[in-house]
């Protein structure tokens, strides 16, 4: 569309969009009053909503409003419904100020001041934001209430300017009523909290930016380091060290079955004296228990006691947002990144079909057990209208946080809004996975002041040939609190508990009724099983934010961020829901503790997060901190710069055999690309291969896919490749020939007709597709492309779509007609479709 057409369709809207806005004084309302028409280019649209901009600015001097300015677009439109027409409510969308990308932005010579600039993006929405405030009676930054939100908050309040009306409100729950009162009790800002989230920021600026070049010339480029991350992955790399350390030592038990009145009990093996237990391992251990089974061969078992006793087994607090991960990863299989994900859209506010936008869950980044007095009198009131009162703690449970920082006590734990929306009032309106996390977020809230459960528990010893043998038994005589929830950790103190002479339970949990001086004869009989000690494990999610925890690694609240990083970066992989540390990452931990010492020493960066807590608290100068850490940190700086080693003259041996040449050994080198297996023999052999490594340590040699195409420059074949941005095509002789292109798909572009589809990685590490001819192109897609023309519109490709409720679908990208795969010519054969489209 040209300029012209543009201007009028422009001036066209102008006029009937102020007038409305004029004759009915609703400021507010005006700009969602204006529908944007659909056959406006996107230019047009543009300047049609400059215009209606304008118009609502203009005419907020005639109407009176309050600003909220909050950080999501979601939370903003739940506010803005509890608050009604006389406020607006606007959304930051996150940080709007940071330190630039493409500089350092910290002078520490000028005692650490601070260059920040807007976003990349941010500045319309900051000048919308000002001009919103221009017209405003009141203004309240309601930003999240941690220490980003503060410094969203200190922002904002720069941006807008200096004005006598400016308040800082924070709520713990997306509720009509939290909103309200935080509207009706504003406070101030706080600025001992914006220190310690400058103090946090400078940290991480000056490891980051100070230390990854270093890396970059000695490693591989485009790899970083992080004040967090690193010290994160040194505890993967730490537990895969003792994994490989680790020396297996053989053990022995011996067990065997007995039966009373049809109920089968295991017995097993105790000691050698009633009251002590004797372990089977160690160089005498097979003599020892060989001479056991020849000792008690055919004789019966006599029961010499049966200790009986009731034991209560106590509800557990409320979540925190470290414990939320943990239990969220151990009873659903979430990530840390998935379960934030979730408990950030409850917490911001859902659509209930009977009651409209709610906030379902109080604030999700919290260390704090406490709950509000409010929400502890409701809760003790539901429990027994529900469960009845036997089920309701005798008194009302105070729960601690462990640590004396008044920083981690600051909020809430994490519980529901209100007892009206239960998980069976919201079904339906949740997500399959919403409602999942929602129920566990209810359940665990709703069982922290129930009563204890009760359990009887019995022990009985028996005596056969001199040995001693037991058997334990238990059952649930009243459920209390685990009526509603158990967690992982209580189930496992459970079994610790019921299994406190290290013997374990009996298979069914039951016991027969057994007295003493009862003899029993063997059902089964009893035999000896050998074992063999095992390492600890590799860390899963749950345990390895857990390790997180207790190492005082980072903040709760950034755990997911943390965890994603590392995998992100190619410094650790995700095999059968264990962490294990890459070659890349490995190698790269060691090189950065030999040369940075305290940056990665586990200790300082726990004391570190200590400090950021004293600062907040008014405790300790932020300054301070910052001249403290730079005083050391810049010596180590010079000092890597000249004595780190060079990782890209450097081979790691692998042991695996070239496939090319009859006596090289591959060793695994690092490319612009990544790293790889090599020849020892280069150049007179230029074999590489790419590798995966399996949990063992042993190597398997990833087979080459081959595209149509020949390599441009010399002509031989085009294998294809996956690198830090996606995959890419790479000439199979590498490094004699460097000639890389991108990947496409043999799907053409529907908009330019001219280029194929590329498969390609954003900065935020998402896949997408785009045009193989950008910027001449621009048509990019988030799903798979696949060449079916929508029944609908006619587009010449659909996007691949994957629910749980609908299974897999195509997905036009214009009209979002949807079509079952099943219905396509893609649904036989997927998987050697995906081969055809890559050309392989």
């Amino acid at each position: 569309m040209c300029a012209k057409a543009v201007a009028k369709k422009s001036a066209a809207k102008k006029t009937p969009v102020k007038k409305a806005v004029v004759t009915k004084k609703a400021a507010p309302k005006a700009k969602l009053a204006v529908k944007m028409p659909s056959k406006l280019s996107a230019k047009a649209s543009k300047a049609v909503g400059k215009v209606v901009e304008e118009d609502v600015i203009s005419s907020a001097k005639l109407g009176k409003y309050d600003l909220v300015i909050v950080e999501s677009p979601s939370k903003a439109k739940t506010i803005k419904k509890y608050l009604g027409r006389n406020y607006q409510v606007v959304a930051s969308n996150g940080h709007i100020k940071d330190l630039p990308k493409s500089k350092l932005g910290v002078d520490v010579k000028d005692d650490f001041a601070l260059d920040l600039v807007p976003i990349t993006g941010k500045k319309d929405k900051i000048e919308r934001i000002q001009e919103l405030a221009r017209y405003a009676n009141q203004i309240y930054l309601a930003p999240d209430m941690d220490r980003e939100g503060e410094a969203i908050a200190f922002h904002l309040a720069e941006e807008i300017g200096k004005k006598k009306n400016i308040h800082r409100v924070v709520f713990n729950a997306v509720t009509k009523s939290a909103v309200k009162n935080a509207i009706d009790n504003p406070t101030e800002l706080n600025q001992q909290m914006y220190d310690s989230q400058k103090t946090r920021r400078v940290l991480d600026r000056l490891v980051g930016y100070k230390i990854s070049p270093i890396l970059w010339d000695k490693v591989q480029r485009g790899i970083s380091a992080g004040r967090v991350q690193s010290v994160a992955l040194r505890v993967i790399v730490d537990r895969e060290d003792v994994i490989k350390a680790f020396t297996p030592e053989k053990w022995f038990s011996i067990q065997g079955e007995l039966e009373k009145k049809n109920i089968n009990f295991e017995v097993r093996y105790y000691g050698e004296e009633a009251g002590k237990k004797t372990d089977l391992d160690g160089p005498e251990a097979e003599v020892l228990s060989k001479k056991i089974l020849t000792d008690i061969k055919g004789k019966t078992l006599k029961a010499i006691e049966v200790k009986k006793k009731e034991r209560k087994q106590n509800p557990t607090a409320p979540f925190t947002t470290s414990k939320l991960q943990q239990e969220a990863a151990n009873k659903l299989g979430f990530t840390a990144k998935k379960t934030m994900m979730i408990a950030q859209m409850l917490y911001e506010g859902v659509q209930l079909r009977d009651h409209g936008l709610q906030g379902l869950i109080t604030y999700m980044r919290t260390d704090s057990v406490r709950t509000e007095p409010e929400a502890m009198k409701a809760l003790r009131e539901f429990i027994p209208n529900k469960y009845g009162k036997d089920f309701l703690s005798t008194e009302e449970i105070t729960y601690k946080k462990k640590g004396t920082s008044k920083v981690q006590d600051a909020h809430e734990a994490i519980r529901p809004t209100s007892f009206e929306f239960t998980p069976e009032e919201v079904r339906g309106d949740l997500d399959p996975d919403q409602q999942k996390l929602y129920e566990m977020i209810w359940n665990k809230f709703i069982s922290s002041q129930m009563s204890p459960a009760i359990i009887d528990q019995t022990s009985v010893t028996f005596e056969s040939g001199g040995h001693f043998f037991k058997s334990n038994g238990s059952i649930v005589k009243f459920p209390g609190f685990r009526t509603v929830y158990l967690d992982s950790l209580a189930e496992k103190q459970s079994r610790k508990e019921a299994d406190s002479e290290d013997v374990e339970e009996s298979k069914s949990g039951l016991l027969p009724e057994i007295s003493e001086g009862e003899t029993f004869t063997q059902k089964k009989l009893i035999d000896m099983e050998e074992h063999w000690t095992s390492p600890p494990p590799r860390f899963n999610e749950a345990s390895l934010v857990k390790a997180l925890e207790e190492d005082g690694i980072g903040r709760p609240s950034t755990y997911a961020a943390i965890i994603s990083n590392i995998q992100d970066r190619g410094y650790v992989e995700k095999i059968e829901n264990r962490f294990i540390p890459t070659e890349l990452g490995t190698v790269v931990c060691k090189m950065l503790v030999e040369s940075f010492p305290d940056v990665m020493d586990i200790e300082f960066t726990a004391k570190v997060e200590e400090l950021l807590d004293k600062i907040e608290e008014g405790e300790v100068n932020w300054k301070k901190v910052l001249r403290d850490f730079w005083k050391g940190f810049e010596l180590t700086l010079e000092k890597a710069k000249e004595e780190m080693k060079n990782l890209k003259k450097q081979s790691i041996p692998t042991g695996v055999h070239c496939r090319k040449c009859a006596d090289g050994e591959y060793q695994i080198k690092w490319g612009k690309n990544g790293q790889f297996f090599a020849c020892s023999n280069y150049p007179d052999c230029n074999s590489t291969e790419d590798f995966k490594k399996n949990l063992d340590g042993s190597y398997l040699i990833v087979d080459k896919v081959f595209a149509n195409d020949p390599c441009p420059t010399c002509g031989k074949r085009m294998a294809i490749k996956k690198g830090k941005y996606g995959k890419f095509l790479a000439c199979e002789e590498y490094p004699t020939c460097a000639t890389t292109l991108p990947f496409t798909l043999d799907i053409h572009c529907p908009e330019c007709k001219v280029g194929k589809f590329a498969e390609k990685k954003s900065r935020y590490g998402k896949f997408f597709y785009g045009c193989s001819t950008y910027p001449t192109c621009s048509n990019a897609m988030w799903t798979k492309p696949f060449p079916f023309a929508c029944p609908k519109c006619g587009y010449a490709v659909m996007g691949e779509k994957f629910t749980k409720k609908l299974g897999k679908q195509l997905e036009c990208p214009k009209c979002r007609h949807r079509v079952d795969m099943a219905d396509t010519p893609f649904h036989v054969e997927e998987e050697k479709v995906e081969f055809v489209e890559e050309g392989a």
